[in-house]
């Protein structure tokens, strides 16, 4: 039988997952509608711009996902022309990755759609214990190591 702390910590988990993709879901289909992207992507181009320099390799292990996929997003994201890779100044035989003027514009555009609509779906609950709580454990995940993919 599950000890008390088994079961609140079980629930705890059933509950983020469910809210987690809930609200995924519904931005998705906001930003989808509204702007013709989805809920990563919104994320990949505010990574770029909020960390000048950025390789494909950082996006990888920001977003906890494999070099190769990320390299796949971001080709996508180029064809869409909302990136560049541009010569890495640190070292020619990369590259770093920039916003372009319709990448940025449509990042703007997409960053207030969601803002509302996440404040909406939020309903004015405050929700500063759960964030607090969301970083502790994200930060001590990621610097253990916890869940990231292999490749």
């Amino acid at each position: 039988m599950a000890t008390n702390i088994h079961a609140e910590a079980t629930a705890f988990f059933r509950d983020l997952v469910h809210v987690e993709t809930r609200l995924y879901n519904a931005l998705d289909e906001h930003l989808r509608e509204r702007h013709g992207i989805v809920t990563s992507q919104l994320w990949f181009l505010q990574h770029v711009r909020d960390h000048p320099g950025t390789r494909v390799v950082d996006l990888a292990n920001e977003f906890v996902a494999g070099v190769g996929a990320a390299s796949k997003a971001v080709d996508r994201h180029e064809r869409h022309g909302w990136l560049r890779r541009v010569p890495n100044p640190a070292d020619r035989r990369s590259s770093v990755l920039e916003l372009t003027g319709t990448g940025r514009e449509l990042l703007d555009a997409a960053e207030v759609s969601c803002g509302d609509r996440l404040a909406e779906l939020l309903g004015g609950r405050d929700v500063g214990a759960a964030a607090g709580l969301l970083a502790d454990l994200r930060a001590t995940l990621g610097r253990d190591g916890v869940g990231t993919p292999a490749g």
